[in-house]
């Protein structure tokens, strides 16, 4: 279907591109050919890859990519955009589960403004539906990454609670693998990814409503 799954580096069938896996989602058939997205990239079969964007993904079906990738007949889920963003929201609840059960990660304002302060937060992730002016009280200018890829409720979960805003995760693979699973979720939906961060600066972020 493509060429060979070895490397860094996976090419697009419809930009061409070669990009990196984790900027991409892969594809795989089922036994009744059925094209599943295969977010974790761990299906057998061989895949067929798209850069995780929704143009990119539109343009793959009016095209009919998948058949030609596949050289054959496939069936097209017509959800097929949603079961990505729907498979996506599961691996990132699962990551900051993860995270919280081993400790790197904590939720609420003041405890994410500590761990900010104390420079434990490596990542904050603040529910998809929050206030962006809030947002903007507690980061400020501070240079931290921020990702917004759930809603209060989906976090809260996570917590034990019935939502949560602000999340905050330590440094390390957990949290890189959320800002990468954030980004792809980013490019296949319609919730825009936050502003980029911007320089730090010193002093402690500014205070505002939890």
């Amino acid at each position: 279907m493509d060429e060979p799954e070895t490397g860094p580096l996976r090419r697009c069938m419809v930009t061409r591109e070669s990009l990196p896996k984790e900027a991409m989602i892969r594809f795989v058939l089922d036994p009744e050919r059925v094209v599943v997205p295969d977010l974790a990239g761990r299906l057998p079969g061989r895949g067929m890859w798209l850069s995780a964007r929704t143009d990119v993904l539109e343009r793959a079906l009016k095209r009919g990519a998948f058949a030609r990738a596949a050289r054959g007949t496939v069936q097209l889920p017509p959800d097929l955009r949603a079961r990505i963003e729907d498979g996506l929201k599961r691996r990132l609840r699962d990551l900051v589960g993860f995270a919280r059960r081993g400790g790197q990660a904590v939720c609420g304002r003041e405890a994410v403004r500590e761990w900010m302060q104390s420079g434990k937060a490596g990542l904050l992730v603040e529910a998809s539906d929050g206030s962006p002016n809030e947002r903007a009280r507690l980061v400020g200018n501070r240079g931290f990454r921020v990702v917004a890829p759930l809603p209060a409720e989906m976090l809260g979960g996570v917590f034990g609670r019935d939502h949560a805003v602000h999340v905050a995760i330590a440094p390390g693979r957990l949290a890189d693998s959320i800002q990468v699973e954030a980004t792809r979720l980013a490019g296949m939906s319609e919730v825009p990814a936050p502003p980029a961060a911007t320089p730090r600066r010193k002093g402690p972020p500014k205070g505002g409503p939890d």
